[in-house]
């Protein structure tokens, strides 16, 4: 895999956020580093599938609980008040065992399909930052618009008609647990 265009290895803060109203929202990947700053904007599902994999990874790599971090490679960190903002088209989640850290390299939406082109940006973090981040991307993901529970599809605030009722049956909330 070729090396990224910027990497960002002292990675300080880690955030997922969701802006406007539900059912009209867009996402984003907040994600510091020294003096660098990068805001990555995505689809809801790719920050759904980037919280499951962060899970399922976290679940089948190992790590001892006096293990500590090792070191990501700094000589390629980005340069000092580095801003990026872009709409991520690919994102790929891997784990470096010998360091014990995750990386997840970012790829521009232009770029996505090219398996050749490198990253725009890839970070390092350490398990506990990447596990918090992913629990709160699912409650990014999931705080949005209530599901049906006929077909499982969103419940606009003007109703649904439910493909399970043929439309003839429009759904205009539900029960709140």
């Amino acid at each position: 895999m070729p090396d990224p265009k910027y990497e960002f290895t002292a990675v300080s803060r880690l955030d997922a956020e969701a802006i406007g109203q539900p059912g009209k929202r867009t996402f984003r990947i907040l994600v510091d580093s020294g003096s660098s700053t990068a805001v990555i904007w995505l689809e809801k599902d790719q920050l759904f599938q980037l919280a499951l994999a962060v899970h399922q990874l976290a679940a089948t790599t190992e790590e001892s609980e006096d293990s500590q971090p090792g070191e990501p490679p700094t000589e390629n960190e980005a340069p000092p008040r580095t801003r990026l903002e872009f709409k991520a088209g690919r994102i790929v989640l891997r784990h470096d065992g010998a360091r014990s850290l995750f990386l997840v390299d970012a790829h521009e939406e232009e770029e996505a399909e090219n398996e050749t082109a490198p990253a725009l940006i890839r970070f390092w973090s350490p398990r506990a930052l990447m596990e918090v981040f992913a629990e709160e991307a699912l409650k990014v993901c999931a705080a949005g618009r209530p599901l049906c529970p006929l077909c499982g599809g969103p419940i606009d605030p003007e109703g649904h008609k439910c493909p399970r009722t043929n439309g003839h049956f429009q759904l205009t909330g539900v029960p709140k647990a």
